[in-house]
């Protein structure tokens, strides 16, 4: 099977599972690796790539046991609904029919996103249980919208969590099929270079958990998933290319790269990238903040970036560039990207002036708010201009395709 580009499905095994931080760290981020099933894999640095993840199968069978479903019933889905097959039914469909415990697991969210208000009011009328119907009608209702809040949306109950508290509401899977959210792919950060992993596409993934109010322990669908692969079971796992909110750089343009936490995924592509095209021409310098926690519980890729921070690597100052990190509590003031940037406000503003193009990616939080007001005071104090000027100019950088953001939350 040849690997697509941007927006067509594809499978790829999995082949690597690296923890990249420490255990005890307060946070576990992954190194995927994927292979492709044949040759062909078409992407560029700054793409992204949308996995479809897994549920956990005791969750499907407790849904399917939940709301008294047939898991070996035939479905054909259209446009207007889905409909269960019988023997003796006479409808012609184009569509191929799937088994419905399949459909459940591929399409419906029943095991992590909280269902709307609306679910509520509609299944208050399947509820036989006087004490359930009338809370569910409360919850539906403009009185009940703050109790809503907090035993939904706040505590992230799931669709088979609400199901389950409301055991006598028998929602026929008519309704069910178009009241429980979809199942929605997970976009990623590609971090490597096609260059590089020839058939490859690699992912640095924050495995995603906390703790609800009422001290619930969440997790995120799909990094959790992906964390619990083994790549010894060589499990398929449906993807989609895309283009994303990074542009690959020429070999010849300056850069300046800003990736604290898993921010710097995208780069470890672009300095791959650059690296092998050095290896072949000239190209242009590069800079990069990356920042974390701690050096010795969570500086992600470590190895790779101080590689190509020596003499000669893409990364060194000899070849005009530099590798600066800040590690936020290492010491008793907290050191973050923007820290770093104004201790070496020359440098930046150097490469700057040789019309380098500017990359942040990471947390959409406070970082790239941060790191903007940061790139303006340099710009105010090496080239001495007004703060108003500062910012059109740094506007200007922006119009002109040279001040790229991806944030995430």
């Amino acid at each position: 099977m040849t690997l697509m580009r941007c927006n067509h499905c594809s499978q790829q095994p999995q082949i690597k599972n690296q923890q990249l931080t420490r255990e005890g760290c307060g946070k576990d981020v992954r190194h995927f690796e994927f292979e492709a099933l044949s040759s062909g894999i078409k992407y560029q640095v700054g793409d992204a790539l949308e996995v479809l993840p897994g549920q956990n199968p005791a969750a499907i069978d407790a849904f399917i046991r939940r709301c008294n479903l047939n898991p070996d019933s035939l479905i054909t889905v259209h446009p207007g609904g889905t409909e269960i097959f019988s023997p003796d039914s006479s409808k012609k469909t184009s569509k191929a029919p799937v088994k419905l415990k399949s459909f459940v697991e591929l399409a419906m969210d029943i095991s992590s996103a909280s269902p709307r208000r609306y679910f509520f009011e509609v299944l208050s009328f399947f509820a036989t249980a006087e004490h359930e119907k009338e809370r569910l009608q409360y919850f539906a209702s403009p009185e009940g919208r703050d109790d809503l809040y907090e035993y939904n949306q706040k505590e992230h109950r799931t669709v088979l969590e609400v199901l389950e508290d409301f055991p006598s509401a028998q929602m026929p899977f008519e309704w069910l099929v178009q009241l429980v959210p979809p199942l929605k792919t997970r976009a990623f950060s590609i971090s490597s270079s096609p260059s590089a992993h020839p058939n490859q596409v690699h992912l640095t993934v924050n495995v995603v958990s906390w703790n609800t109010p009422f001290k619930r322990k969440r997790t995120g669908l799909c990094s959790t998933w992906l964390a619990g692969l083994n790549p010894q079971d060589r499990v398929y796992l449906p993807v989609w290319f895309l283009k994303g909110s990074l542009p690959p750089p020429p070999p010849s343009l300056p850069l300046l790269l800003i990736g604290p936490g898993t921010g710097c995924a995208p780069f470890c592509g672009f300095v791959e990238e650059r690296a092998i095209q050095c290896a072949i021409g000239s190209t242009g310098p590069v800079l990069f903040f990356f920042g974390c926690r701690n050096e010795e519980m969570d500086f992600l890729y470590r190895d790779l970036w101080l590689s190509h921070a020596q003499r000669g690597g893409v990364l060194s100052e000899d070849k005009g560039g530099g590798f600066f990190v800040a590690f936020s509590r290492d010491q008793l003031q907290k050191v973050y990207v923007q820290h770093k940037m104004q201790e070496e406000s020359q440098k930046v503003w150097s490469l700057l002036s040789a019309g380098a193009s500017i990359y942040v990616a990471g947390s959409s939080t406070k970082m790239p708010t941060d790191v903007q007001s940061c790139l303006e005071e340099i710009v105010m104090k090496e080239s001495g201009v007004s703060k108003e000027a500062s910012v059109r100019w740094l506007r200007a950088l922006e119009k002109a395709g040279k001040y790229h953001v991806e944030a995430w939350s």
